[in-house]
C-alpha cells in the first residue's frame, strides 16, 4: 500500500530533524558547531537527494570531513557533491548563521 502524501512528508520531516540532531552531536565541539549550524540552516529546504548525501557525509569522521572543508585535503570523488560544496563554502563564511 503506498504512502499518502501527509505520511511521507512526516517521514520527511522526522529525518530532518534526526539529521540536524545528529550534525549538533557528532563528537568534537568543532564538528558540533560547524556541522549543526549547517544542518539548521540548510537541511529544512534539502531535498530527499540531497538528505541523502548529507546522511553519508555525517556517517563520515570528523576529521576526513574537517580536512576536506578546510582544503588541507581535497574532497574524494564519492563525496564530492552539492551539498559537500554548499558545506565548504559556508563552513568559514563570516556570514552569520
Amino acid at each position: 500500500m503506498p504512502m499518502s502524501t501527509e505520511t511521507t512528508a512526516d517521514a520527511t520531516e522526522i529525518r530532518r530533524k534526526r539529521l540536524t540532531f545528529r550534525s549538533w552531536h557528532r563528537g568534537t565541539r568543532e564538528a558540533d558547531l560547524i556541522m549543526g549550524r549547517f544542518a539548521d540552516r540548510y537541511v529544512p529546504g534539502f531535498t530527499p537527494e540531497q538528505l541523502d548525501r548529507y546522511e553519508r557525509l555525517l556517517e563520515l569522521s570528523d576529521p576526513d570531513v574537517y580536512n576536506w572543508m578546510t582544503g588541507r585535503e581535497p574532497v574524494p570523488a564519492e563525496h564530492d557533491s552539492d551539498v559537500m560544496r554548499l558545506l565548504v563554502a559556508s563552513a568559514f563564511s563570516p556570514e552569520k548563521y
